[in-house]
């Protein structure tokens, strides 16, 4: 595992957006795995911000993202899809036909995991995946206590994760319950992972993931298994790292 240790949150998401453009630049129709939540906001407002100044090109770049709310329509502001398109797609040149989610109103639930894994297999797998970490481990959807999922599953969310994305609703009885997500087994079939943590609240939990057991009460820690993995980190959220 490779740790880039940055100032403060800003250079987190300039060192972030960097090693994410640059496996752009380098494979321009790669397949990157994105992220949603407050931590990679400013990785894709780097992101974007490049593209304008005509650093980086994505116009044969593929998209697939860990996860989607059961029940939310793409339309929905606090859907997956509508953060994706208002803070990255619709601000840079990727086609909308080479961007992935889960569709939340999908009626079969089973059908729909099948067909969202068909979509990675039919890309040819992942060749960079964007992580954030939630405070009790979880990466995507994938929640303490489940098993290590191999491929895209429905996971009833934990009541911490509930809590902590009710800032993004009105109140926390509008939050899902339900998510769609990659496995942990679709996560660490990607080539190379990155994974982005900022603040003193992600520091003993980065600790837990990257120097406690492998286990899935710590869903963060499979990736201790994987053999190309990049955290990029700020000084509080690595302070607990030797």
């Amino acid at each position: 595992m490779r740790i880039v240790k940055t100032k403060d949150y800003n250079d987190m998401c300039r060192k972030a957006a960097n090693v994410l453009s640059a496996q752009v630049i380098l494979k321009p129709d790669c397949v990157l795995g994105l992220a949603t939540g407050s931590t990679p906001l400013g990785v894709y407002r780097q992101l974007v911000e490049w593209y304008k100044k005509g650093d980086v090109d994505f116009s044969e770049t593929v998209s697939v993202n860990l996860d989607e709310y059961v029940g939310l329509a793409p339309d929905n502001s606090q859907s997956y899809r509508y953060y994706m398109n208002d803070n990255f797609f619709r601000h840079v040149n990727i086609k909308p036909e080479n961007t992935h989610l889960p569709n939340g109103l999908a009626v079969g639930k089973a059908e729909e995991c099948a067909r969202y894994d068909a979509v990675i297999r039919e890309h040819k797998g992942i060749d960079m995946q964007l992580l954030g970490i939630g405070h009790n481990g979880h990466i995507g959807f994938n929640e303490p206590g489940t098993a290590f999922e191999n491929g895209t599953y429905c996971v009833a969310l934990a009541e911490s994760t509930i809590s902590a994305n009710s800032r993004f609703f009105s109140n926390e009885a509008d939050v899902p319950r339900f998510a769609y997500t990659m496995g942990t087994g679709a996560i660490m079939q990607a080539r190379r992972v990155v994974l982005i943590a900022s603040g003193a609240g992600k520091a003993q939990i980065l600790k837990d993931s990257f120097t406690g057991p492998v286990t899935p009460q710590v869903p963060a820690s499979i990736l201790q298994l994987h053999n190309d993995v990049i955290l990029v980190g700020d000084e509080e959220a690595l302070s607990l790292f030797v």
